[in-house]
């Protein structure tokens, strides 16, 4: 019995005759190509983590770099601190050996005088480095002999 109460008709008599099921055997994908959709599945994978762990690793780059600018900021502020405190204890010292602190001040204050001198000598003598002078000179030997040599082969050509 029918839900629609026509009597006698069923599902396969409502199909229209030209949409009948194929009687051959259903396409099959080759195996070849389930072996490739698997590679992609499992390279998807690998570089998923691959990426993943990258992410993981410059996060911690991130906090490394905030870490080690604070770590600097605290190593000045001690380095700072260690060296007012061997000042004083030289100073303390000169006293001691010249029996009067004026003296003492003086020989400090001549002290950092000359080591300020040498500091900025050696800042100025970095500055110049920046300034590549070796690859300037090559680049002007260069130069010239190029110009040179493009000179040369113009005289020839003038001549031929």
């Amino acid at each position: 019995m029918l839900d629609d109460g026509t009597p006698g008709q069923t599902a396969a008599d409502d199909a229209a005759p030209g949409d009948e099921a194929p009687k051959g055997p259903a396409f099959a994908m080759p195996a070849w190509i389930d072996d490739v959709r698997r590679l992609g599945r499992g390279l998807k994978h690998l570089f998923g983590a691959q990426l993943a762990l990258a992410a993981a690793e410059i996060g911690l780059a991130r906090s490394g770099i905030v870490m080690m600018l604070f770590m600097g900021l605290a190593a000045i502020t001690f380095a700072v601190g260690l060296g007012f405190t061997l000042l004083a204890l030289a100073g303390w010292g000169l006293a001691q050996w010249f029996g009067s602190w004026a003296w003492a001040l003086a020989a400090l204050a001549g002290l950092q005088v000359i080591l300020l001198l040498l500091a900025i000598l050696v800042f100025r003598h970095g500055m110049r480095w920046l300034t590549l002078p070796a690859t300037r000179a090559e680049l002007a030997t260069l130069a010239k002999q190029a110009a040179a040599q493009g000179k040369a082969e113009g005289e020839l050509r003038e001549k031929g």
